[in-house]
């Protein structure tokens, strides 16, 4: 059934659609929220927790943006909420004159296709996704591993496109010294 069909029945209160919603994005929402999260059960708790608020207010939902997108959009509020619960520390971005340092500029041709397969790489990258900052990773994840536009990324985030711009270039650079630092060692 067409997804616009089954958000008109679901408002009307008919179960069997809401379920069917549901079971159409609860993989996208569970694997947003992980990565967001970085926690199985912060990520199946986010993931019940977007849908219950998904069901509570799905009656507000005008259909202006995917449903994908609202969808997004309250995976990551409830991500953000987890974390300003927890006193975690993140590396503070914002403050950082230039985010590439250029000691750290590597020439990534050179680096061997090999290394970038390892499980190494992706150990790196993973803890230093784990520093960034709530706002940062939400918007590297909509970005480069949701592949969401830059206007969708906008929307789900309530950010400006520049904004998401800015956070997604001061995200890349991190990351980009935190592997090269680490292939330096």
């Amino acid at each position: 059934m067409e997804e616009q069909k089954l958000i008109e029945l679901a408002k009307a209160g008919d179960r069997h659609a809401l379920s069917e919603l549901v079971k159409k994005y609860e993989k996208t929402v569970y694997s947003f929220a992980f990565k967001i999260c970085r926690d199985r059960d912060k990520a199946e708790n986010t993931m019940q927790e977007t849908f219950l608020s998904m069901v509570k207010s799905l009656y507000q939902f005008d259909s202006r943006s995917k449903l994908s997108t609202w969808l997004y959009r309250i995976t990551m509020n409830h991500c953000l909420m987890e974390a300003r619960s927890k006193k975690h520390q993140f590396v503070d971005i914002d403050n950082e004159e230039s985010v590439i340092d250029e000691r750290y500029l590597t020439d990534w041709e050179t680096l061997p296709l090999k290394s970038v397969e390892n499980k190494e790489l992706k150990e790196i990258l993973d803890k230093a996704i784990e520093k960034l900052a709530p706002e940062y990773r939400i918007v590297f994840m909509l970005r480069d591993v949701e592949q969401n536009s830059t206007e969708e990324t906008a929307q789900i985030t309530g950010l400006t496109e520049a904004a998401v711009k800015s956070r997604l270039h001061r995200a890349r650079g991190f990351l980009r010294n935190e592997i090269t630092k680490a292939f330096q060692k």
